[in-house]
């Protein structure tokens, strides 16, 4: 207690803004990178920093705590070189002043999100439509999203129907779905290596094993030359889905 009166009796107004200002400049960062790639690569430093120290001031391990005192200054070098995409990215999005809230849809809205997807895809497979449906996870896909038009519309059959007709601007590249909208079209995705997919397949499938491969997201391609309908994720395809089959993959998922 008497230490507590201490610290009190020696703290000032100024020591509050002090401790203030830090708290805001961490939460900003955290919040710029917020729906990128960078939140988990930063848990994962985090994580391997937390237990280095554990390990070399408990353990008294003096090679090791060597190790870990001359590799810190290398690290804080190396963190702007890791999350270099991400801070440029963040720093753009705080000149623009949006798009940095973000939502996360109910049960109920993640029901009713699948059975639009479902049904959009089922539609352009009968047309034999090519799509792309890429539908955000826990991994944010801000970086992908960016690369595409803006959008920000309800997710609806009828409006994954309009982008994807054929001869559009919006009709190639992938349809990114953020809680219960559809954040932007035509964006450009990675490609899997075509060594891990079946012959035959065309971008679209590539990409949508390659967005899950990085991600924990689910895409669902229809293919423009045959109509079949897949299902992509952790970098696998699932095929010949119909609409009632793919509305019960994609509710489960979510």
């Amino acid at each position: 207690m008497s230490d507590v009166l201490w610290i009190l009796s020696h703290f000032h107004l100024r020591d509050l803004v002090d401790i203030l200002l830090v708290t805001v400049i961490f939460w900003g960062l955290l919040f710029l990178v917020k729906g990128t790639r960078a939140v988990a690569l930063m848990r994962g430093v985090l994580l391997l920093v937390i237990v280095a120290v554990l390990a070399s001031n408990f353990l008294s391990l003096t090679a090791f705590n060597w190790l870990i005192r001359n590799t810190l200054p290398a690290l804080l070098v190396a963190v702007p070189v890791i999350f270099q995409p991400e801070l440029r990215r963040a720093l753009e999005r705080l000149g623009r002043g949006g798009g940095l809230i973000s939502f996360s849809p109910t049960e109920a809205g993640a029901m009713k999100v699948s059975r639009h997807i479902a049904r959009a895809a089922q539609l352009l497979a009968e047309r034999r439509h090519g799509a792309l449906i890429v539908v955000e996870r826990d991994t944010g896909l801000q970086e992908y999203v960016d690369t595409g038009v803006p959008i920000d519309g309800e997710v609806s059959a009828e409006l994954l129907l309009t982008i994807f007709q054929p001869n559009t601007a919006l009709h190639d590249g992938a349809a990114i779905i953020r809680g219960d909208r559809i954040v932007a079209a035509a964006c450009i995705l990675p490609l899997a290596e075509i060594s891990h997919l079946r012959r035959g397949l065309g971008l679209r499938h590539r990409a949508a094993a390659g967005i899950t491969e990085q991600s924990d997201a689910l895409a669902t391609v229809v293919s423009e030359e045959t109509g079949v309908i897949s299902v992509a994720r952790y970098g696998r395809l699932v095929s010949h889905l119909d609409e009632s089959r793919l509305r019960e993959v994609l509710r489960s998922t979510q």
